[in-house]
């Protein structure tokens, strides 16, 4: 399957490291999004696994995912995090959720997993962990 763009290289100083953030809470999307882009990614936001398996299939580059496990819709996290794992399996996932199901997460082939409430500042900080452990 082909992508644009180019991959992760902290390396590069000109490589801006792109998030995917599924998330279907509209306000913790924004908010998370909004401190992304604040500290440097750049941001494509999605409001369900639908939405996040059509833009992972549109041909634009994404670095890492950071999705929410629980979501309302045909195809929730663990979707995502499925159909990642058969199309792109070098992709990083971070997950989240509300619930504690770090279990299942880990299991599934995620890179890392957050307990909501999260800080923006921690899921920065965890995002450049799986970025450079992916690297």
């Amino acid at each position: 399957m082909p992508f644009s763009g180019t991959p992760h290289d902290p390396t590069n100083p000109t490589h801006r490291t792109r998030v995917l953030v599924v998330e279907d809470e509209c306000v913790i999307r924004m908010v998370v999004s909004d401190h992304l882009r604040d500290v440097g990614f750049l941001v494509t936001e999605a409001m369900d696994g639908d939405e996040a398996i059509a833009i992972l299939t549109s041909g634009l580059f994404i670095d890492l995912v950071y999705t929410d496990v629980r979501m309302p819709g045909v195809a929730d996290g663990m979707d995502v995090l499925r159909f990642v794992r058969r199309t792109q399996p070098d992709l990083p996932v971070l997950m989240t959720s509300a619930h504690l199901e770090p279990a299942i997460a880990y299991s599934g082939g995620a890179c890392g997993y957050l307990a909501k409430p999260t800080e923006p500042e921690a899921i920065s900080v965890a995002i450049r962990a799986a970025l450079d452990l992916a690297a």
